[in-house]
């Protein structure tokens, strides 16, 4: 998929870049000419999940682009203006934040958790909040500054708004404050957006669930939700603030046809929060 303007000097911070839907998304930027940061936890592989921080800068590199490794925690204050400060020290300001850290869980509420709860509101609403606040000032001075989170519409069908209320909420959270930032910064310039994937995304997250071989087959690959996000970042600014797009949509629009190179067969699973009506 090509892009209507280079990414070439361009450069982006991305949270849980490591592996998945973020580090594709790296790699999409990357490929052409994008510099990148990424801001994650794994330092040290694990057990159950492939690559870390570094890896993730290692391909980020091999596909064309300039990559830098942060060590940090998107909950933790410090880390994010670290991470902040370690792009405009080596690059010399921040044109995209994107928003991808996100922990998830679906527990019936009686059944979740105090500290898991706590997990997804620190990690899907604090994180966008801090890295988002942090980068402002930096964003303000881009010629083309856009902050996409990967969280869903608001669709408050009554079915949604019960299968998970919690982790509803923390998604939820993060589209409402992208949605408030639209209309709070409306005059500095930056385009705030929201990405969701129409289908499940063959990340480590699907696998690991059970039945997970099963849901990968019927997942597309994290390279429909790249494509998307750059051909969203290729826009101007103005033309995104304040929307929230669905990756098949997006490269519908864009006047791709077939999806099929991304996986998933001939029905593949949709995601939650979308009705498939």
């Amino acid at each position: 998929m090509s892009s209507e303007s280079s990414f070439t000097d361009r450069t982006l911070v991305v949270s849980g870049g490591s592996r998945g839907i973020g580090l594709a998304i790296a790699l999409g930027a990357a490929r052409l000419g994008a510099n990148v940061v990424l801001l994650a936890k794994t330092a040290e592989p694990h057990p159950k999940l492939p690559g870390t921080v570094h890896t993730a800068v290692a391909e980020v590199e091999a596909a064309g682009g300039k990559g830098l490794a942060v060590v940090g925690d998107v909950r933790n204050e410090e880390d994010v203006q670290r991470a902040v400060d370690a792009a405009v020290q080596r690059f010399g300001g921040i044109d995209v934040v994107v928003n991808n850290a996100s922990a998830i869980a679906t527990d019936r509420t009686e059944d979740l958790s105090a500290k898991k709860f706590d997990l997804m509101m620190d990690i899907n609403v604090r994180g966008t909040f801090l890295l988002t606040k942090a980068a402002l000032p930096h964003l303000r001075n881009s010629a083309s500054a856009h902050v996409l989170t990967i969280s869903p519409p608001l669709n408050m069908n009554p079915y949604w708004l019960g299968a998970h209320p919690s982790y509803t909420l923390s998604k939820y959270g993060m589209t409402l404050l992208s949605l408030g930032w639209a209309n709070e910064y409306a005059d500095a310039g930056i385009g705030f957006s929201c990405l969701w994937p129409q289908t499940y995304i063959a990340t480590s997250a699907v696998t690991n669930l059970a039945g997970g071989d099963a849901l990968v087959a019927a997942s597309r690959s994290p390279e429909i939700m790249a494509d998307s996000a750059v051909a969203i970042l290729s826009r101007p600014p103005s033309e995104v603030n304040g929307e929230c797009f669905i990756d098949a949509d997006v490269l519908t629009a864009a006047g791709v046809t077939d999806l099929s190179r991304y996986g998933g067969g001939d029905n593949p699973m949709w995601d939650i929060f979308l009705d498939k009506s």
